[in-house]
């Protein structure tokens, strides 16, 4: 989405941000993620400092769900008259994209919000998600900012005990994202902070210490995976099953290798039991229940991503512009889509739909060339094969017009996604070489900005 440049709300200097008005979920199913996340209307001045949403109109549409929303920042203090002529054109777009099967009374009645907390709410309560769930995860929000806010790690400390019933999943997952946003914006001090606190709450909280085990005993059952390489058979894989000595690393090897806990290593685990000790019975009975059960899980959540996956790929196949549609919702497209896509692609073939196949080629053709690496990422691929500091300067002057403020804060980022896993010695070891070359390639931009 292409930037403005706007006046900051509090210095008044010239910055740029992503301002947008118009959220029109059915055309562009991508624009949701927008503003749900906050990547719209948001500005962060490198100037002053100044943070924060900005008071910008906002219409909100969703004819899957009847929705056309409005919000006017009451700060604005725009009188009806003119909040409808603002929204008129904006509402006769939304209303022209639409076939006409599809122009519904909805559309004649928008719905005004008078803060932008009750959009938020009206939205996600239309996406099933309760008033009650809202509230927990503006719980959790506002924990995590206290977290950020203190430096004292006792204080920290304090505050985990004291809120350790909503550190779960939930938490965790929200966590991540929040800490991912910061390094790929290259918020190097907050994605440190995070950093740091995130091994606090996985070494001071029950679900940190179980989420923490249950990734030791994921890298472990595929270090073991990996040794078998090619030789890994039915039966070598149900040895190492029954080897386990946990339930979170049977659940790893299922999570891994779902593929090769078929119908015939079933079997071969149910003749195990039949010739086995009634000991040994007892204990391989309790093993084939476990992986029946992780395995239904596994195959449910499979089932409910693939569902998800292919309404997502039949709302881009419905717009008229299937480039620009699939191009405008990269960031939605998830492996599982991927394979959607690809699936649809062989059906269509076999089937010789030739209309369907070729809107599937054009987003292919899409995917393909949004997946191949930037031209940065070859770069550091190429100053991580410099042995000195010296080399890598000499490579940054050959490379000049790649050097921007940018590509360094790619490279704090890196550093910062590397050090997120201390217990890795390759993430250890490639950390360390990133933040070689983003000392120098931030000297070398410093140089260059005073030169200019």
């Amino acid at each position: 989405m292409p930037q403005t440049q706007i006046s900051c709300p509090r210095c008044r200097q010239m910055i740029p941000a992503n301002v947008e008005q118009l959220f029109d979920v059915s055309h562009e199913p991508a624009s949701k993620q927008r503003l749900m996340s906050g990547q719209s209307n948001y500005a962060r001045c490198p100037h002053c400092g100044y943070e924060g949403r900005l008071a910008t109109p906002i219409i909100y549409h969703d004819n899957e769900k009847e929705l056309l929303l409005t919000f006017f920042p009451p700060e604005l203090g725009l009188p009806l008259n003119e909040q409808e002529k603002m929204i008129g054109p904006l509402i006769k777009q939304v209303v022209d994209r639409l076939p006409p099967e599809k122009r519904k009374g909805y559309l004649f009645s928008p719905q005004a919000n008078l803060t932008y907390e009750s959009m938020m709410e009206t939205i996600l309560n239309k996406d099933g998600i309760s008033s009650e769930m809202i509230k927990s995860q503006q719980e959790r929000v506002q924990f995590m900012e206290k977290l950020m806010q203190v430096t004292s790690k006792d204080v920290r400390l304090e505050l985990i005990k004291q809120n350790e019933k909503i550190i779960d999943e939930q938490f965790f997952a929200l966590f991540s994202r929040i800490a991912q946003n910061a390094m790929q914006s290259g918020q190097e001090p907050i994605a440190r902070a995070l950093i740091e606190i995130q091994t606090m709450l996985l070494d001071e909280t029950a679900y940190g210490r179980q989420l923490k085990e249950s990734v030791a005993e994921m890298e472990a059952a595929q270090q073991v995976l990996q040794e078998a390489g090619q030789s890994l058979t039915r039966e070598k894989l149900l040895d190492f099953v029954i080897e386990a000595k946990s339930d979170a690393r049977i659940r790893a090897y299922v999570s891994m290798a779902r593929a090769g806990m078929d119908y015939v290593f079933f079997q071969n685990l149910t003749d195990k039991i039949e010739k086995a000790s009634p000991e040994e019975k007892t204990t391989l009975e309790g093993i084939r229940e476990k992986l029946l059960f992780f395995t239904n899980e596994i195959d449910r959540q499979m089932e409910a991503r693939l569902k998800q996956a292919q309404k997502f790929v039949e709302t881009i196949l419905e717009q008229p512009d299937i480039e620009k549609a699939t191009q405008a919702n990269l960031d939605n497209f998830s492996q599982d889509a991927v394979e959607v896509v690809n699936q649809m692609l062989r059906q269509a073939s076999e089937a010789n739909d030739y209309t369907r196949m070729g809107k599937l080629q054009k987003m292919v053709q899409v995917l393909q060339t949004a997946s191949a690496p930037p031209p940065e990422v070859a770069f550091i691929e190429q100053l991580l094969q410099v042995p000195d500091d010296a080399g890598v300067e000499q490579m940054l002057k050959e490379n000049d017009e790649m050097v921007t403020q940018q590509f360094v804060d790619a490279l704090s980022g890196l550093v910062a996604q590397m050090e997120s896993q201390p217990d890795n010695p390759e993430a250890k070891d490639m950390a360390e070489k990133l933040t070689e070359i983003y000392k120098v390639a931030l000297k070398y931009v410093m140089k260059k900005n005073m030169a200019g």
